[in-house]
């Protein structure tokens, strides 16, 4: 009897935590606006990053301090630096000749010491080449307005310095007004891009994360185009789709693809396809840079956004699911 009644309540006690443990699960909006639109992009990283040396007075000095490509500078005579004016400004604080200088390197810190010197126009001779920001374009997945609070997804894969392939760590970024001026046609060797204005006083939205799957904001603009379903990855099937980009100035327009393969496993390339509107082939040769997180359409359901071309063959290119996109967005709160 003792047994009975000991079974009956642990019962109880495990019915009860199943109800009150939270379990955390992404709900992902079952419908969102596409996009297509091109924007300018920029975002700010934390600390300055080094992209390249030169040699001062015949001395490779930045190299000798033992700094290598994609190390970022956190600190400057043992006070934080999050731009190049600040790490100038830090650098006239001590003994510029033995600068101390603390640095992260796969997620590691390090400390060293820079021999710097000044010309005799005041500039200060690092032998580095450093960047504090990167500046592009690319464009809009989708808009979600499922909350009341607008935010967006674009471009479909991170943003990365290319010298270096150091993924940008956001400070602060911006997307903005951005009109397509041209096309630079891609080849078998080479990739096509797209040509573009900015507008930086139209600022469209914030970059509140930087990840693998894209970039992801609040956007500030007011929403006019019509939702659409949002497809799964079950919804996806080989065949003719489409997708939505800008070729000249801010018009977004539809274009005929085919997709080829599907690759569920992929972290960003899930979606083979290739081009085949000929009028977009006539213009671009295929995929081209600037159509990154252009919206991928199948059965009137957005299910992907472009973020690769295939170099040695540009009609064909590669797209990652949207509801990865999506579940991101939804990990990182935008």
């Amino acid at each position: 009897m003792i047994f009975m009644k000991l079974k009956h309540k642990l019962h109880f006690f495990l019915a009860f935590i199943l109800f009150i443990l939270p379990i955390s699960v992404w709900a992902i909006p079952e419908y969102v606006v596409p996009g297509g639109e091109n924007i300018g992009i920029k975002v700010s990283n934390e600390g300055v990053i080094v992209v390249g040396f030169y040699e001062v007075d015949g001395e490779d000095v930045g190299r000798e301090s033992g700094l290598v490509l994609g190390d970022v500078i956190k600190k400057v005579n043992g006070e934080a630096v999050s731009s190049i004016d600040d790490m100038v400004a830090k650098m006239e604080t001590g003994d510029i000749e033995n600068t101390q200088i603390t640095y992260e390197r796969n997620g590691k810190e390090y400390d060293t010491a820079l021999s710097v010197t000044k010309d005799d126009n005041g500039v200060y001779k690092t032998g580095l080449y450093v960047k504090d920001s990167i500046l592009g374009i690319g464009s809009i997945t989708y808009i979600d307005t499922s909350s009341g609070i607008a935010t967006y997804g674009a471009l479909g894969h991170e943003i990365d310095e290319k010298n270096t392939a150091y993924k940008i760590e956001v400070k602060e970024g911006k997307i903005f007004a951005s009109t397509v001026t041209g096309i630079t046609k891609g080849t078998a060797t080479t990739p096509g891009s797209k040509n573009a204005r900015f507008d930086s006083s139209k600022i469209l939205g914030n970059i509140k994360a930087n990840e693998a799957s894209g970039i992801y904001g609040t956007y500030s603009e007011e929403v006019t185009k019509e939702a659409m379903k949002v497809g799964t990855k079950d919804d996806i099937q080989i065949g003719p789709a489409t997708i939505l980009t800008v070729l000249n100035g801010d018009e977004v327009e539809e274009f005929d693809i085919e997709i080829l393969n599907l690759d569920p496993d992929h972290e960003t390339k899930n979606i083979l396809f290739q081009v085949t509107d000929e009028r977009l082939l006539e213009s671009t040769g295929g995929i081209v840079q600037g159509m990154s997180g252009s919206p991928i359409i199948q059965n009137d359901m957005i299910i992907g956004a472009v973020t690769h071309v295939v170099v040695s063959d540009p009609a064909k290119g590669y797209g990652i699911y949207l509801t990865t996109m999506l579940d991101e967005a939804e990990k990182q709160g935008t």
